[in-house]
């Protein structure tokens, strides 16, 4: 009998309705062993995806032996009581802090987190007036807060980060702290921006539970240092309010727009490097639309989520590709500073909005903004800015974004009327093409190209219905600060750790949370070395 079970885990393609019926999927299981029912194992799910690829979608489904893991078994070893005085400062409460302080607790290392932004249920606040009056707040927003720019945009966890560690540690990790557990075995994890805040408010009280603290709406002014030259090393941080904390370790987790950091960085000597991002528009589509294209006449069965799309192409050497989808989502407002105007997408943990939308960009390298005047380390930067403010002023002010069909826009002409949208605070109906080029690197030729591409890939793509939203600007960060290959501090400053998408080393939740454990580990080796 061992021997008959030698294949597990089982890899089974079903049906919509056999993926529904816990009966059909151990009948099935027993035929691809040649075992009768009643000598299977018990069986449970390690992977499930929906598979589109062919003529009628099915799951994909991978079984393991044995009951699922208990919750009680997520995510081992738990944080432990910390050792004070806390002698590393986390700068930023994103997935990166977060995991940092996480896994510097499984050690009993004390650590201080410090946000510009605050608390999950005012920033609510501070965002509904995003949405609803276009009024940005600088330090609470959909990218500066508790949880950082996750929080409130969507929470998908799907990566291909898994040499950076162990992907299923984060996902147990967030499960055990209220994330649905299907994402444990889902192959597009997704938690939603409904139920992200309280996974990332039962992860803070956790560790302060443990006696790592947290300081909200506290805006670092500049890094303490001692010695000079070669010698530099951190011995704190001062805050904006006077106040200041020593440290032996400072972790710089500021996620992709903190820009007065990298200024300041840049004024301190630190090294700051010009870094490849993607610049383009979001898309939107209504959502039964895109299920007809990717599931045919199995659109709108039971068994199917909100259908999602991936694209890519290759257009003059230029990479132009779907970028953070969110099916059945929302458009939302993702400035960080007024006068500029910037989109990014949602959704809910249904996913159930009538749209789908996602962001279509274009691949651009240093030299390409060099070209254009945008120089030194911080020019990627000021080449976002002089987009995002052609944006602003284009939508008119009060966050309303430039907006053009895609059928204006494959036709080199600007709309006189756009298709009702998902975004709140509302859209203008203008030439994309202007925005875009704004700042003299090309951008719609290729995006254009691209969508052209697409268009054959997916029948429907090209419609009346879609449309383009300015702009897709905050994809990464434009900029990365260098750390050593062994010790990840920054070669420039001795116990500086750069961490996570603002520094350069992570492109989403998961990762992100990968690099933040990383650096913790650094971070332990240099404050108890063998």
């Amino acid at each position: 009998m061992k021997k008959a079970f030698a294949d597990i885990p089982i890899e089974l393609f079903l049906s919509l309705d056999e993926g529904l019926n816990p009966a059909a999927i151990r009948a099935l299981a027993a035929k691809k062993l040649s075992v009768p029912v009643e000598e299977l194992p018990e069986l449970h799910v390690l992977r499930r995806a929906i598979d589109a690829r062919g003529k009628r979608p099915r799951f994909h489904v991978l079984l393991g032996e044995g009951p699922p893991m208990p919750s009680e078994q997520w995510a081992l070893p738990h944080p432990r009581e910390v050792r004070l005085p806390a002698r590393v400062v986390i700068v930023g409460s994103g997935p990166a802090g977060l995991f940092c302080a996480y896994q510097l607790a499984r050690h009993g290392i004390a650590s201080r987190i410090i946000d510009r932004g605050k608390l999950v249920q005012p920033r609510r606040r501070d965002i509904a007036l995003l949405n609803r009056e276009g009024r940005v707040d600088p330090d609470s927003n959909y990218c500066f807060g508790e949880g950082g720019a996750g929080t409130f945009s969507d929470g998908k966890l799907y990566t291909r980060a898994h040499k950076r560690g162990s992907v299923r540690d984060v996902l147990e990790i967030l499960a055990l702290h209220g994330a649905p557990p299907a994402i444990l075995e889902d192959a597009r994890p997704h938690i939603g921006s409904n139920k992200l805040p309280k996974v990332v408010t039962a992860l803070r009280e956790r560790l302060e539970g443990v006696g790592v603290e947290f300081h909200f709406q506290a805006r670092l002014e500049r890094i303490l240092v001692e010695g000079v030259g070669a010698e530099r090393k951190v011995r704190g941080v001062e805050l904006t309010d006077g106040r200041s904390f020593e440290a032996n370790a400072v972790v710089l987790a500021t996620g992709h727009s903190a820009r007065d950091v990298f200024d300041m960085l840049h004024e301190m000597n630190v090294a700051i490097e010009p870094k490849a991002f993607a610049m383009g528009v979001r898309v939107e589509h209504p959502q039964p639309l895109i299920n007809r294209i990717q599931y045919g006449r199995d659109a709108g069965h039971p068994a199917l989520p909100s259908a999602y799309y991936r694209l890519a192409a290759t257009v003059q050497d230029r990479g132009v590709f779907s970028f953070c989808m969110c099916p059945g989502g929302w458009i939302v407002p993702a400035t960080t500073e007024p006068g500029a105007q910037v989109v990014n997408g949602m959704s809910l943990s249904k996913r159930d909005s009538p749209f789908a939308n996602s962001g279509i960009v274009v691949s651009v390298e240093p030299g390409d903004w060099q070209a254009h005047g945008f120089e030194g380390p911080l020019g990627g930067i000021d080449f976002q800015r002089r987009v995002e403010h052609a944006a602003y002023e284009a939508g008119g002010g009060h966050l309303q974004a430039p907006a053009t069909t895609i059928s204006d826009f494959l036709a080199r002409q600007g709309s006189s009327r756009v298709p009702h949208s998902s975004y709140r605070p509302g859209l203008t109906a203008t030439k994309i093409d202007d925005v875009v080029d704004s700042a003299g690197v090309p951008i719609s030729a290729p995006l254009r190209e691209g969508i052209r591409s697409f268009g054959r890939r997916m029948r429907g793509f090209i419609s009346d219905e879609a449309v383009l939203v300015g702009v897709e600007s905050r994809t990464s960060c434009p900029v990365r600060i260098p750390r050593a290959d062994d010790t990840l501090e920054s070669p420039d400053l001795r116990g500086l750790y750069p961490s996570g998408e603002g520094a350069g080393y992570a492109g989403g939740i998961v990762s992100a949370a990968l690099d933040g454990k990383r650096v913790a580990e650094a971070v332990h080796r240099h404050l108890l070395p063998d």
